[in-house]
């Protein structure tokens, strides 16, 4: 199943964003959801996550700007990012966990979306 995450853009600091991430054909109402960011020449690294019962889970660096949500029915989560700064530039990618509780492992999730990137101007 590959993921298919959108929204990103080119924004100026302070602006704001909403990445949404779709599984075609897959249904993930019962999975933790989550969001990874990779910025160039650094590893990748956790944003956020929200479990089957809606229990969320930030990255220090994002809280408090970014919220995680998830529309079961249409089988859609969605990042909204407010207060973007220029550190927050990078590729943005959905996942899809095997387990139902939110998760800040990478490994703990086994599908991936390819990519959306975000750049943030100062």
């Amino acid at each position: 199943v590959q993921l298919q995450a959108s929204g990103g853009g080119l924004v100026q600091a302070g602006g704001s964003l909403r990445l949404s991430c779709t599984a075609p054909g897959r249904t993930f109402s019962n999975n933790a959801l989550g969001w990874f960011r990779q910025a160039p020449g650094k590893e990748r690294e956790f944003v956020a996550s929200i479990g089957w019962k809606g229990e969320t889970l930030y990255a220090d660096s994002v809280k408090g700007r970014f919220t995680i949500s998830r529309e079961i029915n249409k089988n859609t989560w969605y990042l909204q990012m407010n207060s973007l700064k220029p550190e927050d530039t990078a590729v943005y990618f959905c996942a899809a966990a095997r387990g139902s509780i939110m998760t800040s492992r990478s490994s703990n999730y086994n599908y991936w979306g390819r990519g959306t990137q975000v750049t943030v101007s100062s």
